[in-house]
């Protein structure tokens, strides 16, 4: 979570490569496996973990030119954001394509765990806030975990949505909700997937 600048063995800005590039990659090899079990199970469900991070992400997230460096001139919390972001419209994306599977994007509250790490190191200020921040309103792990078991298992999440703890819709940014950038991204990652899965 917000890493220093670096690139995936793949190429790609270390936040874009892991956060969204490694989780479209993976759900990309389990498909084929996640449309048969359709047809004897019909609650087939991918999660994916976003992030409230979203929001931080620049105007205009997706230059994909910049996606293969480590995108020096933008800050580790808007890499971070974009990756976030990435996430809830490639889950969108992805929904609306496959309407036989379940696919939610959630947000898991603010969790006490060693990803603020290198926030904290980042800068004294930076530490102090951050510190303080999550003593205030972070959350154990156990509780961290609940709004992923409820996008797992709740009849009621829906395909497509993006959720806050725990089940709360329509509290990411405005951008998450934009279908152009939903589909550029689309469009962006299938390629990249094609180039390196053929």
């Amino acid at each position: 979570m917000m890493t220093p600048e670096g690139l995936t063995e793949e190429g790609y800005e270390i936040q874009i490569g892991t956060n969204h590039m490694g989780h479209a990659f993976l759900t990309h090899l389990l498909l084929p496996t996640l449309e048969e079990s359709t047809k004897t199970n019909p609650d087939v469900r991918i999660v994916f973990v976003s992030s409230m991070g979203e929001s931080i992400s620049p105007k205009n997230p997706y230059q994909f030119d910049q996606f293969k460096t480590t995108m020096s001139s933008f800050s580790t919390q808007s890499r971070y954001g974009i990756s976030k972001l990435a996430n809830i419209h490639y889950a969108a994306a992805l929904a609306e394509r496959y309407p036989k599977i379940k696919v939610i994007s959630i947000h898991p509250g603010v969790v006490h765990t060693n990803l603020t790490a290198p926030i904290i190191r980042s800068s004294l200020i930076m530490g102090m806030i951050t510190r303080l921040v999550t003593s205030l309103i972070a959350v154990d792990s156990a509780k961290g975990a609940l709004n992923q078991l409820w996008a797992m298992t709740d009849p009621k999440a829906e395909s497509g949505v993006f959720y806050h703890p725990v089940g709360v819709t329509g509290k990411g940014s405005k951008l998450s909700r934009d279908k152009d950038a939903r589909e550029k991204l689309w469009e962006w990652t299938q390629q990249e997937i094609r180039q390196h899965l053929g």
